[in-house]
């Protein structure tokens, strides 16, 4: 009887003290993590199709923005947030962002040259020689999980990779993840460019975490290309990390709710 409570003792003990371990490695990830992990959030769009007198990312879901939903959703993280928008809005987003975090700087997008060209806009930051990693996320995506999160993070770094992204299956995506034989990604298309509708395929849903230099060094040598101000689009920076044999993973978990984002007010529904 003493053995068995001894027995018991000893692996209650023993179980405390590995959860307690693990949080406390966690913690330590996660502080580790803030040093050179950062925040994009883009929110520069117009929101045409929203038909909405104001930036979408500001738009409300019950009593929160859809802006301070994404930002809440890294709360465990304490990263710091770039967020760009147009000058013309900086008084709006102020207003909406001010009582959620401190740790937020504002980079300005004022005419609209694609997604490619607002992830640029980092170079402009305080803190760029600080980054190392960037977790870039649309701002107009509302429902993805903390979960997803931190399986998107803990993919990227245990397997070290050079871009990684959260992906899901559904009818007519609107962009197109190509695989290889291999399974190995090799492209995001939009399939605006294609002429066959695919009914059913996986695509992104808008968060992506890449190692900083490989990717801005392909969207400078874009924007190069596109000096007559056309539209830089980030998704084709994928087919430029293939190439260079980078390591580009996708992890296919997104749920329906996830996958939804703000084009038309009825997209939310």
């Amino acid at each position: 009887m003493v053995l068995e409570i001894s027995l018991k003792f000893f692996f209650l003990t023993n179980i405390n003290f590995t959860m307690l371990f693990l949080m406390a490695l966690l913690k330590k990830l996660a502080m580790n993590l803030s040093k050179d992990t950062f925040v994009v959030i883009p929110c520069a769009g117009k929101g045409t199709r929203s038909k909405l007198p104001y930036p979408k990312s500001l738009y409300k879901i019950g009593n929160t923005t859809i802006l301070n939903r994404i930002i809440k959703s890294f709360n465990k993280y304490n990263f710091n947030f770039k967020i760009v928008i147009n000058k013309k809005n900086m008084q709006l987003f102020k207003s909406e962002t001010k009582k959620i975090s401190s740790k937020i700087e504002y980079l300005y997008q004022n005419i609209a040259l694609g997604m490619g060209d607002a992830v640029l806009k980092i170079t402009k930051s305080k803190d760029y020689r600080k980054m190392e990693n960037i977790i870039l996320i649309w701002g107009d995506v509302p429902f993805i999980k903390k979960s997803t999160i931190n399986e998107l993070i803990k993919n990227h770094f245990k397997n070290n990779n050079d871009f990684t992204f959260i992906s899901g299956i559904t009818k007519y995506p609107y962009t197109y993840v190509q695989r290889d034989k291999k399974n190995k990604v090799f492209r995001i298309k939009e399939m605006k460019n294609f002429k066959k509708k695919i009914k059913y395929g996986e695509r992104d849903i808008g968060i992506f975490l890449f190692k900083k230099n490989y990717t801005i060094k392909i969207l400078k040598k874009m924007k190069i290309k596109h000096k007559n101000n056309k539209e830089i689009s980030f998704l084709n920076v994928i087919e430029y990390l293939n190439k260079e044999n980078l390591k580009i993973e996708a992890i296919n978990i997104a749920t329906p709710r996830e996958m939804k984002s703000l084009n038309y007010l009825k997209d939310l529904n």
